[in-house]
């Protein structure tokens, strides 16, 4: 495996396949399940088209990274390994967030169904795995155990673990952006000024891993570097350019996540009014009542129109006093 693959060119790159029957065939169950389970809500489903099509695009994608010459070159070809890497960590799993898939299975029943899962959904495992610290935590754990440890290297001695390995990017991506791009009936629902902090957050063990390797002097994954074909950089190089790969395209994919989200704030009111959660904005209203003189904090004011009146009341009482 490996030493045997033909050098990596563009005809190549896109001419290689493999059929990978065991993706495939999770891809048809989740693509077919997904749509079985929007058809059973009905007119009531509040999943639009737009996400139907990023969960399909999503899965198609999974195992297209997986059957194509990425997943082909990626035990051979360690930056190769890294593409892999990062799709399958942060493009896939956004795709299945932005699907919602969550609410498509809350939406699939009715009447008391649905309120035993909507009660499972806010149980506490469900909550623990759903709070954005843990998916943090596992992301984290995640790109610093693959890279920065011996795993490359058994995995090159059991490549069973290969397929472990991608199933965990995907799964631990999903845990990691779920809480911050999804809107789901889980628990909690962190404020989006917190979401974009995580996310600005989360490109630590990305540049960490990255410096990592972009300066080592020596080939961290010899066993792995084995399956090295000779038309194929260094090893060394290869693995300062893996290195490179994961500080670079890693940061950047990660800041184009989080423009997304910041430009789905400002063009959404509900969203805004959502920015800052209820705490920060407990402690406006509060510091405008202590100005104004004016009890805010219950008014029902979504739009701030009352709490720009009272203080512009307070204005008008520091003009006339003067």
């Amino acid at each position: 495996m490996g030493t045997d693959l033909s050098p990596l060119t563009w005809s190549t790159f896109f001419g290689t396949w493999r059929l990978q029957a065991g993706w495939l065939e999770a891809a048809v169950l989740m693509i077919g399940a997904y749509l079985l389970a929007r058809r059973s809500a009905g007119a009531e489903s509040t999943v639009r088209p737009w996400r139907v099509a990023s969960w399909i695009s999503g899965v198609v994608l999974m195992w297209v990274f997986v059957a194509s010459a990425i997943g082909t070159y990626a035990m051979s070809v360690f930056w190769m390994h890294m593409v892999l890497h990062l799709l399958l960590i942060m493009v896939i799993p956004a795709l299945l967030v932005l699907g919602h898939p969550l609410t498509v299975l809350l939406e699939a029943f009715h009447g008391p169904a649905r309120e035993r899962v909507q009660g499972i959904l806010h149980s506490w495992p469900v909550t623990v795995l759903s709070h954005p610290a843990t998916g943090v935590l596992i992301y984290t754990a995640t790109i610093i155990g693959t890279h920065l440890t011996n795993f490359m290297d058994t995995m090159a001695q059991h490549t069973w673990l290969m397929a472990g390995e991608q199933v965990l990017y995907i799964v631990a991506g999903y845990l990691f952006l779920q809480p911050l791009l999804g809107e789901e009936p889980t628990k909690p629902n962190p404020p989006y000024l917190l979401r974009i902090g995580l996310l600005v957050a989360a490109m630590i063990p990305d540049t960490i891993v990255g410096i990592v390797l972009l300066q080592t002097n020596t080939v961290p994954f010899p066993e792995m570097m084995r399956m090295h074909p000779a038309w194929a950089p260094q090893p060394l190089s290869d693995v300062h350019a893996a290195g490179g790969l994961m500080w670079a395209a890693g940061d950047g994919l990660m800041m184009a996540i989080g423009i997304g989200l910041m430009i789905s704030v400002i063009t959404s009111v509900d969203r805004r009014d959502k920015m800052t959660g209820s705490w920060l904005e407990g402690a406006r209203r509060s510091a405008l009542a202590e100005h104004t003189g004016e009890d805010v904090e219950g008014i029902n004011d979504p739009d701030g129109e009352e709490a720009l009146a009272a203080y512009n009341r307070m204005l008008a009482r520091l003009r006339d006093n003067g």
